[in-house]
């Protein structure tokens, strides 16, 4: 029986292979393309999509570097104003004194130049998502605060009493903290 299922096996490859070689000669009296040659076209197709697969990698690390470099470029443009207007407080300044302005009248000039200044700074840090944090009178945040001192004061404690330095954040997550004084018990 063994023997008879190997014999019956042998005849079915030998079928199947009269099967392939009748397939390909219809292929080629078609004049249709080879085995060989789809299996060519089709290597050639592959090899082509992993180059193309390749250039597209190199490519995006390429932008992905160049948007990490320049990230900042957009910022910068716009802080340059804020440079531009310090310039013009402190020409503003000395045209004053060369005017033989007061000095009331060059401190006046040289307070408004640094007033809109501060403004405009303020403005494009907004602008571009970062905010500042000034919480005098709020309750001390470690998140965001940094206590320098406590002070006794009539305030409910753990309230910021002062703030020394400005925090910023960028969105929600914290750029510098705010170096403040906190109030204690009395």
């Amino acid at each position: 029986m063994w023997m008879g299922e190997n014999a019956k096996t042998d005849t079915e490859n030998q079928d199947a292979e009269e099967s392939v070689e009748a397939t390909q000669e219809q292929v080629d009296e078609a004049g249709g393309p080879s085995v060989e040659e789809e299996l060519a076209d089709m290597k050639d197709q592959l090899l082509r999509t992993l180059a193309e697969l390749e250039n597209v990698r190199k490519r995006a690390e390429r932008e992905k570097e160049d948007a990490a470099k320049y990230a900042i470029a957009s910022f910068a443009r716009d802080i340059l104003t804020v440079g531009d207007n310090l310039n013009r407080a402190i020409e503003s300044a000395e045209k004053a004194k060369q005017d033989q302005k007061s000095a009331e009248d060059q401190v006046t000039y040289l307070e408004e130049g640094v007033t809109m200044t501060r403004a405009e700074f303020l403005r494009l840090l907004k602008l571009h998502g970062i905010e500042e944090i000034s919480p005098k009178g709020e309750k001390f945040s470690a998140d965001f605060h940094q206590a320098m001192v406590e002070v006794e004061s009539d305030q409910e404690p753990g309230t910021v009493v002062e703030c020394f330095q400005t925090g910023f954040k960028i969105k929600d997550r914290l750029l510098r903290p705010a170096m403040v004084s906190v109030s204690k018990k009395g």
